[in-house]
Order: structure tokens, then sequence, then C-alpha cells
């Protein structure tokens, strides 16, 4: 039965009961300053990590154009013939050394030059290019010609030698994807093992002593590791396998050690994307008599995959960058092999051993690091975008 109250009525039983009827009751949040603060705090943590990154970006990238827009100067052994004054566009070269190429850049003293054509033991050039002056140059000065980092020397060679101009990273990146291989051999299956246990087998009090424990292995030191991995990994391969097989430094028992650092990241990461499954997904699978390990297998790990794989990547990024345990394992010299029991460097072991040598700033050297942090930075770049597609792809929401 519906009830009529007129306004007359409303009124008398409010003020009865001691209450208002002002229409005019101001319901806006009061101001929370405390949570304003938190808020401009955030703001400006989120705009110092955009900005750092940002930073980065700008310094990798300025010294990375330094490094393939320098341009260095190597002597042919090839003199001049005759004295060369300031008008002479024509002059006789010897026979010896290098050989010289029409269109090539050529410097005499401080002058630089561009050769035009060459017929015999006679060479034309263009003078003065670059901002020199013509001048007049001795009997018998040795000509210098220009070379420069290309991008297509730097990706596709394979010799790293700044003290001869050699620039291929192939033998540095190389090492360092054998590295990251071998290491995701060792520390995917251990470690999404250890996930599935803590996840299914393990009861709430176990998984509270194990999963502590399995992740005191991210807080051990990485030079901790590398050594671990010289003076144990090392004599064990060489005893397995031999040592003539095994070098005392080798990409495998490298690998081996960075996959034993990266497994308590993979087994936590996919431990919580396996835990945050609904439990009434496994009660299904149960109630139409699965086993435990079937549902492991068949439900709760497909429905966590999108959670595991982007574990998985960032692992792979992980094991990318490591430093320590590849620059004291692996070996100091830039090697072109595939064979995981040789030695060979990887990028970010040859900036560590580098960078605290004897370098002058700005030169090719110098410039060099920047270029091969670069290129990790495009990969983990690469990697991390990687991961928020397959995210994206394979996401389940319950």
């Amino acid at each position: 039965m519906a009830v009529n109250v007129d306004v007359a009525h409303s009124e008398a039983i409010a003020q009865a009961l001691g209450r208002t009827t002002d229409a005019t009751v101001d319901l806006r949040a009061k101001p929370r300053v405390h949570e304003r603060l938190i808020k401009l705090a955030l703001f400006l943590c989120g705009i110092v990590s955009v900005l750092t990154t940002i930073g980065i970006v700008v310094v990798l990238g300025r010294e990375s154009i330094a490094f393939f827009t320098r341009t260095s100067w190597e002597n042919t052994n090839k003199p001049i013939v005759t004295e060369v004054d300031e008008a002479m566009t024509t002059f006789e070269i010897g026979t010896s050394g290098a050989a010289l190429e029409v269109g090539e850049r050529i410097r005499l003293g401080d002058e630089v030059m561009r050769i035009t054509s060459l017929d015999g033991t006679l060479m034309t050039v263009e003078r003065a290019l670059d901002g020199t002056s013509a001048q007049t140059h001795r009997e018998g000065l040795s000509i210098e010609t220009a070379s420069s980092v290309s991008l297509r020397e730097f990706f596709t060679n394979t010799k790293w030698a700044p003290q001869i101009g050699e620039f291929g990273v192939l033998p540095l990146l190389n090492s360092t994807l054998m590295i990251s291989g071998i290491a995701m051999l060792v520390a995917i299956p251990l470690g999404l093992s250890a996930a599935i246990f803590m996840s299914e087998y393990a009861s709430p009090r176990l998984r509270g002593i194990v999963k502590p424990l399995l992740e005191i292995l991210a807080g051990v030191p990485t030079v901790v590791f590398g050594y671990f991995a010289l003076t144990f990994m090392t004599p064990l391969l060489r005893a397995i396998l031999g040592d003539g097989t095994v070098k005392i430094f080798n990409t495998a028992s490298a690998g081996i050690v960075v996959g034993i650092l990266i497994i308590p990241l993979i087994s936590s990461m996919a431990e919580d994307a396996l835990h945050a499954v609904p439990q009434s997904l496994r009660e299904a699978s149960y109630g139409l008599g699965a086993t435990r390990l079937e549902t492991s297998l068949k439900v709760v790990f497909p429905a966590a995959l999108s959670g595991i794989i982007a574990a998985l990547i960032v692992a792979v990024s992980r094991a990318i960058g490591e430093t320590m345990i590849v620059a004291i394992a692996a070996g100091a010299g830039p090697n072109f092999t595939f064979n995981p029991f040789e030695s060979a460097e990887t990028m970010t072991g040859h900036i560590a051993r580098i960078s605290g040598g004897d370098l002058s700033y700005d030169s090719i050297d110098y410039n060099s690091i920047f270029a091969i942090g670069l290129t990790l930075f495009a990969m983990t770049l690469l990697l991390n975008l990687l991961s928020r597609q397959v995210i994206k792809r394979f996401r389940e929401v319950y």
C-alpha cells in the first residue's frame, strides 16, 4: 500500500525529530590535503622515472651518433713523390703502401682532400675540404685515408678490435645470446617447477617458508655468483667433459650460473600468476575427476599463461643485462664462436672491462661503449614491448 505524505506533514515530522529540511546541504567531498600530497608525490615519482629514461636514451643516442659519425685517419704508407704547393690539384704519388680509390677522402698534413681521378701514379684531388685550408706539403709525406664505422659494419662484422679499427658487434652479441639461452634452459624448468609446487602442492605454511628461502638467491651479490661459476661450476664441467674440452673461462659455466641467478625471478612471478587463478577453476577440474597434476598443467597453467610468459621475458632481459658473472667466468676477449666451452666476452662484460681501463674521453673506443649500450637498450626495449603484446594476447580476465 502506497503512503502519500504532503510537504507540511514531512516538515512537521522533521521538526519533531529535530532535523532540518534545508535543501542547501553541501554534499561535496571535504578537501583532504594529505591525499593530494600523496597524489602529487606519486606523480612526481612517475615524472622522475620518465625523465630518467629519456635522459638515458639521450646520452646513449648522442654518444652513439658520435661513434658512427666519427672520422678516423689511417696511414696508408703511400707517399707523395714531389712537393705539392697550395695551387696544385694533380700530383704524383708513390707505388708503395695501400691502394686508393676515386671518391675517397684523404688527408695530407692538416688538409683534407677528395680523390676525383686516378691515372697510374697521377692523382687529381679536390682540395681544402671540411673547413681546412690549402697548404704546401713536402715531398715524401704519407697519405692518410678516412674511415668511419657504418651500421652495416657494426652489425655484420665478426671481429671486434678497436685497436685496429674493427668494430663488429657480432662476437659480443653472439656470446650474450648464448649465455642467455643457456641460462633460460636452466632457469625455465627449475623456476616453473618450483612455482607449480608452491602454488598447487605446498601447504600455506610450507609455501610461506619455501618462497622466502628461494628468493634469498636474488639477494646474493652477483660477484659471488661469478666466483662460484669460476671456482665450482667450471671445475665441475672440466671434470665431467675433460680439461681439453672445457676452457677455464667459458660461456657454459657462466650461462648455468646466470640461470641459477634468475630462478627466483621466474619462480616468484610465475607463482604469483598461478596463485591468482580462481580456486573455482581448480574445484571444477577436481569435480570432473582430474588429478592434481592434470589440473595444474591443463587448467591452472594455461589460465596463468600471460603472467608466466611475462615472467620469462623479464628473466631473459635480466640474463642479457647480467654483468659480473660473465665478466668473471666467461672470458675477457671477444670471440665469435658457437662452442659454449670456449671463452667469449659479452656486451656487458666488455663494457665493464674497457670502461675501467685507461680510455681517453671522447675517443672512438669511449664512444663505442655507448653504441654497445644502445644496442642492449634496444634489445631490452623490444623484449618489454613483446611482453606487453603477449600479456595483451593471452591475458584471462575472471
